[in-house]
């Protein structure tokens, strides 16, 4: 949830052009994480959740992505995009770490 916070601050300051665009784009993929994250929980099946994060984890690097293309614009500075890089890093290890733990117990996709 920081993560979602931190880019809706993130965009806060794009341009107005942008708003159905990169910010638009930024804010749906990072809303996607927890969301991912909370309907794989959800689920009755061990797969089912390892499946979940995964979508949450490519939704993290398309966001990362998003993250460097706005940098790359002007559109943010290198040092809020360290803030935001450190906290995707954070949460890609977590979910990282999580899917193996799955995996482990079989429920690998």
């Amino acid at each position: 949830m920081e993560l979602v916070e931190m880019i809706y601050r993130f965009t806060e300051v794009f341009p107005e052009q942008e708003r159905y665009g990169l910010t638009a784009q930024l804010r749906r993929a990072a809303i996607s994480l927890p969301s991912n994250i909370a309907e794989g929980a959800a689920r009755r099946s061990t797969p089912d959740y390892a499946r979940f994060l995964s979508i949450a984890r490519g939704s993290l690097s398309e966001l990362d992505t998003q993250v460097q293309i706005a940098v790359r614009l002007g559109y943010s500075n290198t040092e809020d995009e360290d803030i935001v890089s450190q906290q995707v890093d954070q949460v890609f290890a977590k979910l990282t770490a999580l899917m193996n733990a799955l995996r482990r117990r079989g429920a690998a996709p």
